[in-house]
């Protein structure tokens, strides 16, 4: 619930494993295909340096240096940062959360969207992992 805007809405802690010795930096893209289009994204950051944590909480802005280093995009909803579960009463949606791990820091300017940071990352995938999280109301 602390996730979701039936709680303060915080980013989620995200747990990463078995990155390329060569890996750089990851990016993450949380998308919920239950909204209009099967790819609406609700939070796109890139930059973080290769951990096995990303923590949870991390601010709605568009550069970030606490609790991490990161650069952030914006939502499909139009804002900066993460932008948590809000499914209707009675309904369950599936959020799919997706780490990438790259050979480079990219070079995006803070604010840029999905299709922006999709470009940057072309040719800088060095592995890919995903989850899923369901919330019902």
């Amino acid at each position: 619930m602390w996730n979701t805007c039936d709680g303060p809405d915080l980013s989620p802690e995200l747990r990463v494993r078995e990155f390329a010795p060569e890996t750089q930096s990851m990016a993450v893209f949380a998308l919920n295909p239950f909204e209009p289009g099967c790819s609406f994204t609700t939070w796109i950051i890139w930059n973080l340096s290769p951990s096995p944590v990303i923590p949870e909480g991390i601010p709605p802005q568009g550069v970030v240096t606490a609790p991490v280093d990161a650069v952030q995009g914006t939502n499909d909803y139009g804002t900066l940062g993460w932008r948590g579960p809000c499914p209707p009463e009675g309904e369950t949606h599936r959020y799919l959360f997706k780490v990438y791990g790259l050979d480079a820091m990219l070079d995006l300017e803070a604010g840029a969207g999905k299709h922006d940071l999709i470009g940057a990352m072309q040719g800088h995938v060095l592995g890919f992992g995903e989850t899923v999280a369901m919330y019902s109301r």
